[in-house]
């Protein structure tokens, strides 16, 4: 067999409402830059190639997303990633197509910038995910702004560093070599001359254009970067002066109102509007499936909305009960192995003949939903047929794009803007609000807001695929590992490749047909096979009888998962005996988007009531040269805190095309009683380029949780989540 893995691709298969591009290209004249933005120097960032280091799936072949729309055949802009303007006053900003969701990437962002310009952090605007404003940009997502937007940032505002120097040289016909920049001032030392950044750009139209190969500063010599700068207005979202898109309002804005189908792939019968189009204020609109509503408050469009009598007929669909046998019955049998995360080495079948002992396995994960703190909202303003829209998503590029097809105008004709956003977790990339306030707006004259209910949030987003994994595999009486065969069914293939020195692999993903809208959420499959891979790892230590801990190094060369699994193991204190026989204690490794993550767990399993409580937590993370260490350490402990639920108890209950938990009292998140002691290791790698981080510190608590599991109790769960209900220690293991 060929050794044939690749490297995963810009857009991961399990993206399914990401499959998309503009139709056309963020392109600005050199005079229209200073018709936008006024005098002084603008430096725009040019790409080396097409890809454009951006995000985009262009070589990918066209296919059709959950979403309905095409993937992959436009390619990001080859000209502008991202420009820094500092103006005739001396104000520097960033402009960036990225959106803030929370993960502080406004803060680092502007770290990365001042550095550069040697200004303190809080002197950098960041002008961020504004359509009309800001070059395109893929999306956030895929942990990507770190390693992706953060060098275009950061040689942008070297080249404009250089750009003062040059302009002072020049007014005070001195060589450049003479002239520093530092405190937001260029000086000369010899002539003791200096100025601010606005006595030099003062009346100045330079449009300057860089490669991607200027200099800039190491991370050993940081100052501003790599230090803990606070969060970028902190005090307004602590004291709610910050207005998220639920809380924007426009001059005469009415509130909007959907009438949702009675179940998944529903079709309109027949619908009675004559009682909600009766009252005063209220617009009423049908067209085609669409029904929905305009009021002139809140609960008037609740009411109205009520009011109309729909008839939908839906087809019988599968449910929870019957979800794995439905999900493997339907897959395909992953021919596509090297596009789809997989691939092979050696031979499965002369590692398993050589094997002391074949261990064969089934772990599965359930369907679980993102629960955002800010439910999709949209506000929509038709003004001279152009649509401006105000919501919460991660890919403002993409909504303006889907607002442009459905309603049939060019795509100059849209703007998107979008506030700071109260979280996505990849839950954010669609549309829906925003189509659905356009609608309304443009029958109604007046700008509609719609935010969604929780309920809505629970049943017509999208979810993080469930999946079926198989692996089976060999090992040595010496615990060496002689063959590992590994295949996700439906999830996805993020994370499938393992990392472990194996002579003999077999990796596929299979896509199923889902009962359920699928697509991304944080760390996207890289949590179900991290949760397979290493808590079968465990098994295989125990079927040789070595420690977890020495069985992984013992099978792994690569020195950074080697490093975070050392350094979780040492803060943790692993292998130091149990404080009580009712407890366990696990750890679980795994690398993915550039950063590399191990986590240990202890548990305290209750014999009396069933309950299992995490007890306390420990990540160790690496992801290059760290940019803040503290926003990076509430990173790393919120993933830890989120990825609580699906490991313990979160899940989608449905059936028959309808969500039965869509609701905070009956969908299970992790609480302030749920949470251990957490801790958060940083291995700090100056020499390496920094990666991202909002995503990979998830993948690692399920499996190290499942593992102390049966470190405390005996019994082997291999399904997420693992105890919603308690555990009762006559149960059997689970797969």
């Amino acid at each position: 067999m060929s050794d044939d893995f690749t490297s995963t691709e810009p857009i991961e298969v399990e993206r399914y409402e990401l499959f998309a591009g503009p139709a056309h290209r963020f392109n600005i004249e050199r005079r229209d830059f200073f018709k936008m933005f006024g005098g002084g120097i603008v430096i725009v960032f040019c790409l080396k190639d097409a890809l454009g280091t951006q995000e985009a799936g262009a070589r990918r072949q066209r296919q059709d997303g959950e979403s309905g729309r095409q993937a992959g055949g436009a390619r990001a802009p080859k000209e502008v990633g991202a420009w820094l303007q500092i103006a005739e006053d001396g104000g520097i900003t960033v402009y960036t197509g990225k959106v803030e969701v929370g993960q502080n990437a406004r803060t680092s962002l502007a770290q990365i910038a001042a550095e550069e310009l040697r200004v303190p952090y809080g002197a950098v605007r960041m002008l961020m995910a504004d359509t009309d404003l800001t070059p395109y940009d893929m999306g956030t997502f895929g942990s990507q702004t770190t390693p992706r937007m953060g060098p275009q940032i950061r040689k942008a505002a070297a080249a404009a560093r250089e750009a003062l120097i040059d302009l002072a040289a020049d007014k005070w016909k001195c060589d450049r070599t003479a002239v520093t920049v530092a405190g937001a001032r260029v000086a000369n030392a010899k002539s003791q001359q200096s100025a601010s950044f606005g006595q030099l750009t003062r009346g100045q139209k330079l449009l300057k254009q860089i490669s991607d190969d200027v200099t800039t500063a190491p991370a050993d010599q940081w100052k501003v970067a790599g230090t803990s700068a606070p969060k970028a207005d902190g005090r307004a979202f602590v004291t709610g002066k910050h207005r998220y898109t639920s809380d924007s309002k426009r001059p005469g804005m009415l509130y909007g109102k959907v009438v949702r189908p009675s179940a998944f792939n529903a079709k309109l019968v027949s619908v009675d509007i004559k009682e909600a189009e009766a009252l005063s204020g209220v617009t009423v609109v049908r067209d085609g499936e669409f029904v929905g509503v305009a009021a002139p408050d809140a609960a008037s469009a609740t009411r109205a909305a009520g009011l109309i009598k729909a008839d939908w007929q839906a087809p019988a669909q599968p449910g929870s009960a019957d979800l794995f046998d439905y999900l493997k019955k339907g897959a395909e049998d992953g021919r596509d192995a090297q596009r789809n995360g997989g691939g092979s080495r050696g031979s499965a079948p002369d590692g398993l003949a050589a094997a002391d002992h074949k261990l064969q396995q089934t772990y599965t994960v359930a369907y679980i939903a993102h629960t955002p703190l800010e439910p999709r909202a949209a506000l929509a303003e038709w003004n001279d047929g152009k649509l401006t829209v105000w919501t919460g998503t991660q890919v403002p590029f993409g909504v303006r794009r889907e607002l442009a097809e459905a309603f049939h105008v060019s795509e100059d004709k849209v703007r998107v803007i979008v506030p700071d956003t109260g979280s996505g977790y990849g839950g954010k990339h669609t549309g829906e609000a925003a189509i659905e306030a356009a609608r309304l707006a443009k029958a109604a004259g007046k700008p509609v807001k719609i935010v969604w209910t929780r309920e809505e949030e629970f049943t017509w987003g999208y979810f993080r695929p469930a999946g079926v994994i198989d692996i089976l595999s060999g090992v040595r009486n010496d615990g060496v590992i002689t063959a590992w065969e590994h295949h996700n069914y439906n999830s996805g293939g993020s994370g499938l490749q393992t990392m472990y020195d194996i002579p003999n692999v077999k990796t596929q993903f299979h896509p199923a047909r889902s009962p359920l809208r699928q697509g991304s959420y944080r760390g996207l499959a890289a949590t179900a096979n991290h949760f397979a891979r290493e808590v079968h790892m465990d098994e295989m230590a125990h079927a040789v009888k070595m420690d977890p801990l020495e069985f992984r190094l013992k099978n792994l060369k690569d020195d950074r998962l080697r490093a975070v699994l050392q350094a979780a193991a040492a803060a943790f204190g692993w292998g130091k005996s149990k404080t009580s026989p009712d407890r366990g204690a696990g750890i679980a490794g795994g690398f993915e988007k550039g950063g590399y993550i191990a986590t240990c767990a202890e548990v305290a399993f209750d014999r009396s009531s069933g309950k299992v409580k995490i007890a306390r937590a420990v990540s160790a993370f690496e992801c290059g040269a760290v940019i803040n260490p503290d926003q990076l350490k509430n990173q790393i402990e919120g993933a830890m805190v989120m990825a609580i639920g699906g490991a313990m108890f979160e899940a989608i209950d449905f059936d028959n095309g309808k969500i039965l938990n869509p609701r905070l009292s009956r969908y299970r998140v992790p609480r302030f009683s749920d949470l251990p002691s957490i801790e958060a290791v940083l291995v700090n790698r100056k020499d390496l380029p920094s990666a991202g981080s909002g995503e990979t510190p998830i993948v690692g608590l399920a499996p190290a949780v499942g593992n102390a599991i049966f470190d405390a109790t005996g019994i082997r769960l291999r399904g997420l989540p693992l105890c919603p209900n308690g555990l009762k220690i006559e149960a059997r293991a689970h797969g």
